[in-house]
């Protein structure tokens, strides 16, 4: 009985360490390296594991290059992991771009990965044009007419570009320009409405792919929408000023002859002050003429008809 028991765990040791030694030296890895007519050595297998390196993905990805025709380098993709790339991904896009006869090299593809792209999409826009949707675009004609127009952008990857070059919102921006200045140069809405395929010709003619990651390769006019009277707008607008300046003006010159106004009351008030403060003194005079021999009473009496002739006619006067 202890011996079964001692077969057992020696049994057990065995099988552990074949499992520990087959982990750090992936001898079927290796052979099916092999058999696929990759070349790859046993320690170089071990040395990834050291490094961190999952081997699997390393030969993995030079059996698909070797079998599509591919000539790798493991260490190239070794240190295309390490720089924190996408190995397989890489490896996919030379095999399409080879079998599309696309011009790409293993620098090229990593560049392209480590730039952030995903560069077997590329390889396949690059086969596959991709077809870009503009949100809509609002322009206004000559004639004062706003329109709206949608577009659709065929582009084609371009791989040279793709290290450095402008994204698809670049391409839509510079697109959408080009839509409102087209636009924006026809003398009337109609014109746009009869050919919108003037716009795409006009718009492709600017080389609106230059620096970008895309190359366009036409610009359809899906949908044109008729919007405001702009000019109309504007009109009414400018009418509306134009009549807001005029009543301010209109109110300061009001204002300023009711400001003339109350002066000239008030000069008037402070001239009948005075008229008053003038009659208020003729009694103290015809007293003093009198004391001094210079006023009779028949002269008195004159001036006393005069006034009474001259209240009379003005009461006549206000009837």
């Amino acid at each position: 009985m202890y011996g079964v028991d001692l077969t057992v765990v020696w049994i057990a040791i065995a099988i552990v360490g074949l499992i520990i030694l087959l982990w750090f030296f992936p001898v079927t890895l290796w052979f099916q390296a092999l058999i696929s007519g990759v070349k790859i050595s046993l320690i170089q297998l071990i040395l990834m594991r050291w490094r961190k390196v999952p081997p699997g993905t390393i030969v993995m990805a030079m059996v698909t290059g070797t079998k599509a025709g591919l000539k790798l380098d493991a260490n190239a993709l070794e240190a295309h992991y390490l720089a924190k790339g996408n190995v397989v991904k890489v490896v996919n896009a030379l095999v399409s771009a080879d079998k599309a006869n696309i011009s790409l090299d293993f620098k090229m593809a990593a560049a392209i990965d480590l730039a952030g792209r995903d560069v077997f999409e590329a390889v396949q826009m690059s086969v596959n044009p991709k077809v870009i949707n503009t949100p809509p675009v609002t322009a206004v004609a000559k004639d004062g007419i706003q329109l709206i127009a949608k577009a659709r952008v065929t582009v084609r990857a371009n791989i040279k570009q793709l290290v450095g070059g402008a994204g698809e919102e670049t391409v839509l921006a510079r697109v959408g320009e080009g839509i409102v200045s087209s636009i924006g140069a026809s003398e009337s809405h109609k014109q746009v409405l009869e050919h919108p395929d003037s716009i795409s010709k006009v718009v492709l003619s600017k080389g609106l792919d230059a620096g970008t990651a895309f190359e366009i390769l036409s610009i359809d006019i899906a949908d044109i929408d008729i919007g405001k009277n702009i000019g109309a707008v504007l009109q009414m607008d400018q009418a509306e000023a134009d009549k807001n300046i005029a009543q301010a003006r209109a109110e300061e010159r009001r204002a300023m002859a009711v400001a003339l106004e109350q002066e000239m009351k008030a000069k008037a008030q402070e001239a009948k002050a005075k008229v008053i403060e003038a009659e208020a003194e003729v009694p103290l005079a015809m007293a003093e003429a009198f004391r001094n021999g210079n006023l009779g009473i028949m002269d008195y009496y004159r001036m006393k008809n005069i006034q009474a002739d001259t209240d009379m006619r003005e009461n006549i006067s206000k009837q």
